[in-house]
């Protein structure tokens, strides 16, 4: 049987190969008889160098027997598998590509033992991509003089990747230092940033001589960095293989400083402490806030709330939105925040989603003047586009700020039922651990004693606004409804 030489550069250029196989396939020569090899780096049974162009010459000249045909997912891992530097990737790809010809799903068998290979090579190259971006060391150059350019910062670097990444790693480079002129030396060749363009030469570089200064300094900041609590020399050395130490400044100081790192810490730990700066005092008296006197009317409570500035979003709302209802109301609905109207009225649910609240009640029969309606968070919280306000959720800070005057507004109305209306609410009345869909919809009992109250979980009119018309917003609008004729049948009980 005929066999066939091809030999390609030790390189990632894709063309080359792609150009090849193609010949190749279209051919339908199989792979066990085509013998993939480098320039330079084989030679025949007499010590002579293979002639490069014989396998070629005799490709082409075959008659084509078949078209070929590779989906995109396939170009891409061969295009991936080639950056790695095994001398058989060459092979491995041709016959993935053969293979595919009758089997166009072997991309998807993971246990076959040539894809399985092949993913594990691009694993290896996106690994190499991954340590370049973190262990290359730029050193500066002296300024140019005069021509195209001048003005602009220019740099130096060495790396030794394992594999042929360079064009795949340029990007990165190019986007993260885009405001200086930079080149990247390696064994693989070299990759060059001008502020417009990036140039790849795949030709050998020899290791520059490094040296502008900054490596002292360098050292300095990382040696006032280094944690010797934290210390932990398997993993350093599992994220920082020796390869890459010749190459940076600062593992000359990582073994002493290691080995003083059990002396340092006890040398903190017997250390006085000093006191915290003045802006820990600060945030520490922000989130131990005060409770709050007890107030005896709804007037004086909603004064206060009007008046509270416990966190950041009293400077951006228009006003606090209290609550509203008769004060001996036998239920309590509690929202998650006002919303653009309601900050602007100064009353809870006058938005579209009080709309949707005020329907859902007059079809289920309950009286919104019989409720009492307030919300988790006092204040509106948005963000501006254009003109507009956005609503946003409020953060656990916004909602633990809040909780006393939620709590007031509980020990005033003393309610026998609080509905909750959204996941905000719920968390605000029985902190993170209760989910949304354990508790929706359900009627339960929280307290003990004179202080048991009967809890229901809904879902925030928002919510079914946002669902619109659609097949799941008709459900869950009937499911809200549920809910809600509970509260008629709760305002009847004789003992409520």
């Amino acid at each position: 049987m005929t066999r066939y030489v091809l030999t390609l550069e030790d390189s990632a250029v894709f063309e080359p190969w792609r150009e090849m196989a193609r010949a190749a396939l279209q051919r339908a020569i199989p792979p066990e008889v085509l013998d993939w090899r480098m320039r330079g780096g084989e030679t025949d049974l007499f010590g002579q160098q293979t002639n490069d162009s014989d396998g070629m010459v005799a490709l082409t000249e075959g008659p084509v027997l078949k078209s070929v045909t590779l989906r995109a997912s396939c170009i891409a891992l061969l295009r991936d598998m080639l950056c790695h530097s095994d001398p058989g990737r060459f092979a491995l790809a041709y016959r993935i590509a053969w293979r595919v010809q009758g089997n166009p799903h072997l991309l998807d068998v993971a246990t076959d033992a040539d894809i399985a290979k092949a993913r594990i090579m691009i694993r290896q190259n996106r690994q190499d991509c991954h340590k370049m971006t973190a262990f290359v060391r730029f050193r500066e150059l002296p300024a140019q003089v005069g021509g195209e350019g001048s003005g602009r910062r220019r740099f130096l670097a060495w790396f030794e990747p394992q594999h042929h990444i360079l064009e795949r790693i340029a990007p990165f480079f190019s986007k993260r230092f885009t405001d200086m002129d930079w080149m990247i030396l390696t064994p693989r060749g070299s990759i060059c940033w001008d502020g417009k363009d990036l140039a790849y030469s795949f030709e050998p570089c020899e290791q520059p001589e490094l040296d502008d200064g900054f490596g002292d300094l360098w050292n300095t900041y990382y040696a006032s960095t280094f944690n010797p609590a934290r210390v932990r020399t398997k993993a350093m050395r599992r994220e920082m293989p020796g390869r890459y130490w010749k190459n940076l400044p600062e593992t000359r100081l990582i073994p002493q400083l290691v080995a003083g790192a059990e002396a340092r810490v006890r040398m903190m730990a017997e250390q006085v402490p000093l006191p915290a700066p003045a802006f820990h005092e600060r945030l520490r008296s922000r989130d131990s806030l005060p409770l709050q006197p007890l107030s005896h009317t709804p007037e004086d409570l909603a004064a206060k709330i009007r008046s509270c500035t416990a966190c950041p979003l009293h400077c951006a709302a228009t006003q606090a939105v209290v609550g509203e209802g008769p004060v001996e109301a036998r239920i309590m609905v509690v929202g998650e925040q006002p919303g653009d109207q309601e900050d602007l009225a100064g009353r809870p649910f006058v938005g579209p989603a009080g709309q949707v609240l005020q329907e859902a009640l007059e079809k289920v029969g309950v009286e919104r003047s019989t409720l009492y309606l307030t919300n988790a968070v006092k204040h509106f919280r948005f963000r501006l586009q254009g003109r507009r306000r956005i609503h946003q959720s409020p953060d656990e800070a916004h909602v633990a700020a809040c909780r006393p005057w939620l709590e007031q507004e509980i020990a005033l109305v003393r309610p026998r039922l609080i509905v909750s209306l959204g996941a905000t609410a719920l968390k605000a009345l029985d902190g993170p651990g209760r989910a949304m869909a354990e508790r929706r919809g359900t009627l339960w009992t929280a307290g003990e004693g004179e202080n048991a109250v009967q809890r229901l979980a809904l879902a925030h009119p928002s919510w079914l606004l946002r669902l619109g018309d659609s097949a799941q917003g008709e459900i869950e609008r009937e499911r809200f409804e549920e809910g809600l004729a509970r509260l008629r049948d709760f305002c009847g009980r004789p003992d409520a």
